[in-house]
């Protein structure tokens, strides 16, 4: 089997399991198998694989046709501009969820020296990434997840940004150390009862805890508000990834625990995502 034969039978396999994207995935799942970047395969196509290889390449089809996400396949993901470590412990970044980095360090001076807090990490993807642009500012990131936590703190180790982040393992209701300049959240903000209408390869693959808001989908955006109007300096800006149809509800329980709203922040389907608020 070379690479051209293998990349049609994973195409067939994959497409006959229903994966959209099954061409595409064909040629990530090869480029894996034989280490050699996508671009590279694609002008060496009539290379033979090994036995080893050809075995390999089966069981990595298998998991993408019974719907594991590709990030998780690859253990890598890229977000912003670097690329993260992710497994199934930690939430797959989204491009979407970039505007909440966008949003920070549109914030902050480019020499300016914060403290910042991240609500649930999950792989640290998005505080990581503003300490990337802000090179004066320091972090903390909390998470109830400890194997989570894990793949945060590999990712700032690889990043070299040990040095200004501590990560701790806690709720956030539990939590109650420091004044911090800024917040970050991307809480989960899913209805419990909504969960079983996600595509497959969130329901089944990515982590419940990182996506159940609860009954209404409001639980933990509640806990994330009330708990930063007493970790926020006077001043201080609240960055919050919501759900997008949410947009009033929050703003009235940001209302309500003393935060002024500053704007509203569309994603790249014109969706309201972020919301960046003041507390007074």
């Amino acid at each position: 089997m070379n690479y051209n034969s293998a990349i049609n039978y994973g195409y067939k396999i994959l497409k006959k399991n229903f994966i959209k994207s099954a061409i595409i995935d064909s040629e990530i799942i090869l480029s894996k198998t034989v280490n050699l970047k996508r671009e590279k395969l694609l002008v060496n196509l009539d290379k033979k694989l090994s036995d080893n290889q050809i075995k390999y390449f089966k069981e990595l089809l298998k998991r993408r046709k019974n719907k594991e996400p590709i990030a998780y396949i690859l253990n890598k993901k890229e977000f912003w501009k670097k690329t993260f470590k992710v497994n199934s412990n930690v939430l797959i970044p989204r491009p979407d969820t970039e505007i909440l980095v966008d949003q920070v360090i549109k914030f902050l001076p480019l020499n300016s020296s914060k403290l910042i807090l991240e609500i649930g990490t999950g792989s640290g993807c998005i505080i990581l990434s503003v300490l990337n642009e802000r090179k004066n500012c320091y972090a903390k990131a909390i998470d109830i997840s400890k194997k989570a936590l894990k793949v945060a703190e590999y990712n700032a180790k690889i990043q070299h940004l040990r040095n200004r982040i501590q990560f701790i393992y806690s709720s956030i209701d539990k939590f109650c150390y420091g004044k911090y300049d800024i917040i970050v959240s991307n809480p989960p903000y899913i209805k419990s009862a909504g969960i079983k209408n996600l595509d497959e390869d969130v329901r089944f693959y990515e982590p419940r805890i990182a996506l159940d808001g609860g009954f209404d989908g409001y639980s933990l955006i509640k806990e994330v508000i009330k708990k930063s109007s007493y970790l926020l300096k006077n001043g201080g800006k609240l960055f919050l990834e919501i759900g997008f149809n949410q947009i009033y509800e929050v703003k009235e329980l940001l209302k309500e625990n003393h935060f002024y709203v500053n704007k509203v922040v569309k994603d790249l389907n014109k969706i309201n995502r972020c919301i960046v608020s003041t507390k007074v």
